[in-house]
């Protein structure tokens, strides 16, 4: 479909939310009309107050003005001119004129393991407007150069064939929706707060009355602004579906045009390393960047982003399995996005002939195959090499930091070096433990939950009987005896392991190994201590309980 036709769907669809409304509004007066003219008049009177209320959303929604984006709902980002980064302006300017099309005015790094573009055109696409290019540093760090340029080859597709031109047409249309939905859901939702508040006075009322109170359920207050907003949720559905095939091939056709610029193989390898990708770094801000965050903490400045590099390097042979794994589904039923194995199944099956072949000076090891195993090697030995179209790496990793982070996380302390946020960060994690056996604990004794005190109830043959307070399944809640023990151990082993731990850490007698290809390991201080931490919690929690080496670990330990 041409950016004509698209233009025209576009508008249609937006005329469609505004006749939808129309055709409501026409309905709630023709009804209030109706009960006027024939209908009792105080009945009429409370219905047309029903009909105002139900159409304020919908009139609201209809006259929102301005379709130009807010810079908010651009993902955050680091904004670099030609000056910043020569090269990587250079080789956009040099792709967008290899595609067709005139370069973005900006291009912004990010955070993100994507890439993405938009243009701020006018007046349905007609004229041409801003154009923005978002490239995340996440994918510049874990692409060769060959992939990177297919990747930017991809988004400059998109403009050579108009598909940014219809954004704000587009936009305005979600945007009216999602309003008009959000507002009917919002009232909804505080019809049935107060038909809850008034259900709770009547109750307190009998009960003060010596009567028994009723049953709460504010469940049908609201129902007509639900009934309203799925109906307009069904209309946005359908404006999806609609345009959902035609979305779907403009990302064919981008993956054509960046095979063409940049080589079949270098986008089919860049197609399966992305998800590869999104999930290590996923995994990275988890288990690495953020680590700390609970105790105020973050990694050394310019290494929130930067360690993610080192992470692809030690964990090389882990990912490249994954490579194989290409998701077969879209991410969601109305996503613009084909299943990525679709989209490198078809760019595999493009003959060579058709696209450019690749280069050593690309950045790409020349390849003839296009299976997996090959492509994988192709991408391992280019690793890393993207980040050199920045001038300074390790200075704009910096500044993305700066750019991206909330103030509150900047105002963090910085960490010396990994293995220092690694042990802070456990440390604080162990000594501000919360566990289910902590609350069962305390809610048992009546006191509060110590390692000391966990002691005394155990030697006291205790146990089974705090094991009852822990939360349990349906099923360990009704065995007893023998049973009972061998389903709730593993969660006493896990609760007393935690407490032991943190017993320990906060006295400074554990010490944690960091490792970037491994998980972390943590010992007991000083090295060669004679006692088992696993072994005495064992013991502990064993049938005949015995907590003399559990004593001994914490006596020694206390030395």
């Amino acid at each position: 479909m041409g950016a004509s036709l698209r233009a025209l769907r576009a508008l249609a669809l937006l005329a469609g939310f505004h006749l939808l409304g129309l055709v409501v509004l026409g309905a709630l007066a023709g009804a209030d009309y109706a009960l006027f003219r024939w209908g009792p008049a105080s009945v009429a009177v409370k219905l047309s107050l029903v009909s105002l209320l139900l159409a304020i959303p919908v009139v609201r929604g209809m006259f929102m003005l301005g379709s130009r984006r807010n810079p908010d709902d651009y993902p955050p980002g680091l904004p670099v001119d030609a000056d910043d980064e020569p090269q990587l302006w250079h080789t956009v300017r040099e792709l967008a004129e290899q595609v067709g099309t005139r370069a973005p005015d900006a291009i912004v790094l990010t955070a993100e393991v994507n890439a993405a573009v938009t243009e701020e055109a006018r007046l349905l696409g007609l004229l041409p407007g801003r154009r923005l290019l978002f490239l995340g540093v996440p994918l510049l760090q874990g692409l060769n150069q060959a992939q990177s340029r297919s990747v930017i080859a991809h988004e400059l597709g998109h403009y050579s064939h108009s598909d940014t031109r219809l954004g704000p047409a587009i936009r305005r249309g979600r945007d009216q929706l999602l309003r008009t939905i959000g507002d009917f859901e919002a009232r909804a939702d505080r019809t049935q707060d107060k038909e809850r508040a008034r259900q709770e006075r009547r109750n307190e009322k009998r009960l003060a009355k010596g009567r028994e109170a009723r049953e709460i359920d504010p469940g049908g207050a609201g129902f007509t602004y639900r009934v309203m907003a799925r109906l307009y949720t069904g209309y946005a559905k359908f404006s999806l579906r609609a345009t959902l095939a035609d979305a779907r091939r403009q990302e064919y056709a981008a993956d054509a045009t960046a095979a063409r610029i940049a080589g079949r193989d270098a986008t089919a390898s860049a197609l399966r390393e992305i998800p590869v990708l999104d999930s290590a770094h996923g995994f990275y801000l988890r288990s690495y960047a953020l680590m700390g965050t609970d105790a105020g903490l973050l990694p050394p400045r310019g290494a929130v982003f930067g360690g993610f590099g080192e992470l692809l390097s030690a964990r090389a042979l882990q990912l490249l399995p994954l490579r194989d794994e290409l998701p077969d589904e879209p991410v969601s039923p109305y996503g613009s996005h084909p299943p990525i194995a679709d989209r490198v199944r078809r760019i595999e099956e493009l003959p060579t002939s058709l696209t450019r072949d690749e280069s050593p000076a690309a950045g790409s090891a020349a390849t003839t195959t296009s299976t997996a195993s090959a492509l994988a090697t192709a991408t391992d030995s280019g690793k890393g090499a993207a980040l050199d179209l920045l001038a300074d790496p390790a200075r704009t990793l910096e500044a993305l930091e700066e750019a991206v982070l909330t103030p509150d996380a900047r105002a963090m302390r910085r960490a010396a070096d990994w293995p220092e946020l690694l042990t802070e960060s456990s440390r604080a994690r162990l000594g501000a433990l919360d566990s289910p056996l902590h609350r069962a604990l305390a809610d048992y004794t009546r006191d509060v939950p110590t390692m000391a005190v966990l002691l005394r109830v155990i030697d006291d043959g205790q146990l089974w009987q705090l094991a009852r307070r822990l939360p349990l399944s349906e099923r360990t809640a009704t065995v007893t005896g023998r049973a009972f023990q061998e389903l709730v151990r593993p969660a006493l082993v896990t609760g007393v392991t935690g407490m032991v731990l943190a017993e320990l850490a906060g006295r400074s007698r554990l010490s944690w190994t960091f490792s970037w290809s491994e998980a972390a390991e943590v010992r007991l201080a000083p090295e060669g201590t004679e006692h088992d931490p696993e072994a005495a919690v064992a013991a502990a929690l064993a049938d005949r309980p015995d907590t003399e080496p559990l004593k001994r670990l914490l006596l020694d330990q206390a030395r």
